[in-house]
């Protein structure tokens, strides 16, 4: 085989190592990758039916509901316009309550339920997380009448 011959196939080899390389990479941040939604975006059908994400807002007051146990809860996540059901299994954070900033991760069931696998509450009084602040602000602009 001439020289040439074996050069190109090296390089060939490395470019194709290379594109195996990134498609791996990308294929384990597409399966990491969690996108957040506000419950406006939920109801306007934005949010993926039955794949991971992120839901956030404010639990309404009033809608908490715990089981006898007080493992199973269930509540509303709004964003002042609209409200999603979310159902919990587990202990909730400490500083969890009603009328205050919740971030939820898991899935939308095929009835509307949003079935949380992780909460997270806000950690301080002026403390929420950057999404839930902007979609917070994002449906009181709208709900106003205001692009």
């Amino acid at each position: 085989m001439k020289p040439r011959r074996k050069r190109l196939l090296w390089v060939l080899a490395g470019v194709a190592l290379v594109g195996l390389a990134v498609t791996l990479v990308l294929r384990a941040l597409d399966a990491n990758v969690m996108f957040f939604y506000s419950p406006s975006q939920i109801h306007a059908g934005e949010a993926p039916q039955g794949a991971a994400f992120r839901i956030g807002g404010l639990v309404e007051v009033g809608s908490l509901q715990r089981s006898a146990d007080g493992l199973q809860v269930q509540f509303m996540v709004t964003d002042e316009v609209q409200r999603v059901p979310v159902r919990y299994q587990g202990l909730l954070p400490d500083l969890f309550r009603e009328g205050k900033g919740v971030v939820a991760s898991g899935k939308l069931q095929a009835n509307g339920v949003f079935e949380a696998s992780e909460v997270l509450a806000k950690h301080d009084e002026n403390y929420m997380p950057p999404e839930a602040a902007k979609a917070l602000e994002d449906a009181a602009r709208t709900s106003r009448g205001q692009p």
